[in-house]
């Protein structure tokens, strides 16, 4: 196999003029770097790049931890920590886990044993006690919920985020206000949960648990709650929908069984996707690409050695009033 030798040899240069021209150093003489370049392509010659990055001590490239690729939610966060690590010269490495605590591990592994340089968590299962200690091998940041100091963390306060829907969706008159939400046990679901609980308690209505629903991620999810509520008997007259996919789905499925938004039933989504802009649907924008942004920018200045000036960023968050409530 060839190495750096045999090609200073065959192009006629120093081992150090041929480590130039690797590292892409720019004072090497254009005949020099050509001489070099054709040497390593007629010994066909390919660089270790595991030996590299020992030798620097760094991948560039980072992990991204997230339960699914394709859910918007992720997506956008994603597209957010591309576009930073773009600019920084870094590849992301996209973990998918599906919330399997062993497959979180794994991804922690990968700071552990340096395949990559840090690793940004976008959602996950384990417990902080169990994802901390990994901090000691590389740079973790959380991005969506508040590590409490723990770690570096960018968020938005979903309490805060839900009482604004929810105030809205009161103010046009509703109290007969239904739920839909992804995974039952999540930081989010608790804190959106207990929101609409305590909204509803200081208006004196009781939580309905057939207006609950769970386990709602896209499109067939929304259509699937309004066929549930089409068959009651007495349902609410407004939903808050974690997430716009979902409230497209309802929407739709609303127009099939004659349910008109939002005289029938007023719908409230959240993240601002790019469908609620195209269907008129009133959202909450909790800024995820600029929370993905933030986040790699977090990374990055704890992967510069140097101490994040502020290890708690809250991420702004908007009510868009649109057409559906």
């Amino acid at each position: 196999m060839a190495n750096i030798r045999h090609i200073a040899k065959l192009a006629g240069v120093s081992v150090s003029t041929v480590s130039r021209v690797l590292n892409g150093h720019p004072y090497v003489r254009e005949e020099k770097r050509l001489a070099v370049e054709q040497a390593m392509n007629s010994l066909n010659y390919a660089r270790n790049m595991n030996a590299v990055h020992l030798l620097r001590g760094r991948t560039d490239m980072i992990g991204v931890m997230l339960p699914s690729i394709n859910h918007p939610y992720f997506s956008k966060l994603v597209e957010g920590i591309s576009d930073e690590a773009l600019q920084a010269g870094c590849r992301l490495v996209l973990c998918q886990t599906g919330y399997a605590e062993e497959e979180e591990r794994n991804a922690l592994h990968m700071v552990k044993e340096k395949q990559i340089d840090g690793l940004i968590l976008c959602s996950k299962a384990l417990g902080w006690d169990e994802i901390v200690p990994y901090a000691a091998f590389g740079s973790i940041v959380a991005c969506g919920e508040d590590a409490g100091g723990l770690l570096p963390s960018v968020f938005i306060d979903h309490y805060a985020s839900f009482r604004a829907g929810i105030r809205h969706v009161m103010s046009k008159g509703h109290t007969r206000i239904g739920l839909a939400l992804s995974r039952y046990a999540s930081h989010s679901s608790d804190q959106r949960r207990q929101a609409y609980w305590d909204a509803i308690t200081e208006i004196g209505e009781q939580h309905r648990e057939d207006w609950t629903f769970y386990d709602c991620y896209g499109i067939e999810d929304g259509a699937q709650v309004v066929r549930q509520l089409h068959g009651m008997a007495e349902r609410p007259t407004a939903m808050l929908v974690t997430g716009d996919q979902v409230a497209a789905g309802m929407i739709a499925e609303a127009a099939k069984l004659g349910i008109r938004v939002p005289d029938d039933l007023a719908i409230l989504g959240f993240d601002n996707q790019p469908i609620a802009h195209v269907l008129g649907i009133t959202t909450i924008d909790n800024q995820l690409h600029e929370m993905g942004r933030e986040a790699f920018r977090m990374l990055q200045v704890s992967l510069l050695g140097e101490e994040p000036p502020v290890s708690r960023v809250e991420i702004p968050f908007a009510l868009v009033e649109r057409t559906t409530v």
